[in-house]
């Protein structure tokens, strides 16, 4: 857990600066502090306050498990050590449990919508920066799975990219030998004359790019026809409230920057006992 140790470390130093002044100012007494969920949703976070628990030597007890859903007035944490200790990383770990709580809470509801479906529901890389592997790990506490994390493990070639390119099965058959094997090649497609193209050059995953319903089942005609192992992803302006409408039109997994960008922190407080 390296790298939640240094991304929990870093938010402290920037809350804490040089020292708490409080703690200057008081001799350090046993304390207990109780954080409590002021609105329903589903809880996230316990991983980097774990690692919060042991940089600044306090006990947190939790009353439920990442993914949990919990409700207004529930009793999230017991938080156990000095009163300097505890208020010193009072704010670092109420942020990142409201905001990681926040995006999952908004990820599940778009995972409960596809439940039995069969459809995947995806991340994007629409984060805030350096928060994304923390934004994603809260994704998945709501059920949703995650979608590349970075430009290295996964080739997608989006339209900006295939302007650049001029014989798409050239490239893409070049590309194969330049990426890893394990690595997949996504293109991103608005037609379906590119879908074609897109199957017949030997893609793993075509993104069906703001295409209504009807397109993105010619589309899966096209695929099972052609070559019916290539994955079909379909993107663009997907909400909770367009989710269900793609349910049987043959797609494989949905993606929304959304199910991040639009969720709102989950209300918690920190009362001392």
């Amino acid at each position: 857990m390296i790298r939640e140790r240094r991304f929990v470390e870093s938010i402290l130093e920037e809350d804490i600066g040089r020292g708490d002044l409080f703690a200057l100012c008081v001799t350090p007494t046993p304390a207990t502090a109780h954080i409590i969920a002021k609105e329903d949703g589903v809880l996230a976070g316990l991983v980097y306050a774990k690692e919060l628990e042991e940089i600044a030597d306090i006990t947190i007890e939790f009353k439920h498990q990442d993914s949990a859903s919990i409700q207004k007035g529930d009793l999230i944490a017991v938080v156990s050590g000095t009163q300097t200790r505890l208020l010193s990383i009072e704010r670092t770990l109420l942020n990142m449990m409201q905001h990681a709580s926040g995006i999952a809470t908004n990820a599940r509801a778009y995972s409960a919508l596809l439940d039995g479906s069969g459809i995947k529901i995806l991340d994007t890389r629409k984060t805030r920066p350096l928060l994304r592997e923390f934004e994603k790990y809260a994704a998945r506490m709501g059920g949703v799975v995650n979608h590349r994390l970075g430009l290295d493990d996964c080739l997608m070639l989006k339209d900006t990219h295939l302007k650049t390119i001029k014989e798409i099965p050239a490239f893409i058959a070049h590309a194969r030998t330049k990426i890893p094997f394990t690595s997949k090649i996504e293109m991103e497609c608005e037609t379906l004359d590119q879908v074609k193209i897109a199957l017949e050059s030997g893609v793993d995953i075509i993104m069906c790019d703001n295409m209504d319903i009807k397109t993105i089942k010619a589309a899966s005609m096209l695929r099972d026809e052609i070559s019916p192992s290539v994955l079909l992803e379909a993107s663009g302006n997907i909400t909770t409230q367009t989710v269900k409408s793609y349910i049987g039109s043959g797609i494989d997994a949905l993606s929304s920057g959304s199910i991040v960008h639009q969720a709102t922190w989950l209300d918690f407080s920190m009362k001392m006992q």
